[in-house]
């Protein structure tokens, strides 16, 4: 019990790690993390690897700690309404594919919902500044300008999620002991 606890305690860090990391891939152009969406990558596996409740936390805590540490994203608004949209990948990769045992619904389901998520939090808080947070903003932040990266994520994930199963570095039900 106590090497499990240990073993996904370590896990998380991993996850967490890797997504303050890799948007270095991206040589902190902001522009292009947008559009790549590095960031992503971790917190969707951690909640595919982990479950739920720690994909939710990994991601909430990502855009934030990378913000202090690094500057990037600017923590207001980026960082903020990115950490509710990381939260919610997490969180749904993890309850949907636990429910599901299928990688593309649990992806699909949880991309869409963090977007959904950022959008909302995006709204209250442009609404809070003073500012408008328009649909084509949304459209644009959250569909448009992140195709690459949603075409990305949507090839690579489920591979490397088979390919730990594969290894059995990873089991199919694993986030339910952990």
């Amino acid at each position: 019990m106590a090497r499990e606890s240990t073993r996904h305690l370590v896990l998380a860090a991993f996850f967490l790690a890797l997504g303050l990391l890799m948007p270095f891939l991206t040589a902190q152009i902001p522009a292009l993390g947008a559009r790549l969406l590095p960031m992503h990558i971790p917190v969707l596996l951690c909640g595919f690897i982990l479950g739920g409740p720690t994909g939710l936390v990994v991601g909430l805590i990502t855009p934030v700690l990378r913000s202090l540490l690094f500057g990037m994203p600017p923590m207001f608004p980026t960082a903020v309404a990115m950490a509710f949209e990381l939260a919610a990948y997490g969180l749904l990769t993890g309850e949907v594919y636990k429910r599901t045992r299928s990688l593309y619904p649990a992806l699909t389901i949880a991309m869409v919902g963090g977007r959904i998520v950022w959008g909302a939090v995006s709204f209250v808080i442009y609404g809070l500044s003073g500012s408008a947070f328009s649909w084509q903003m949304f459209t644009a932040g959250a569909f448009i300008n992140a195709l690459p990266g949603i075409i990305f994520q949507l090839i690579a994930i489920p591979l490397i999620v088979l390919a730990l199963q594969r290894a059995g570095v990873i089991t199919k039900g694993e986030e339910e002991s952990a």
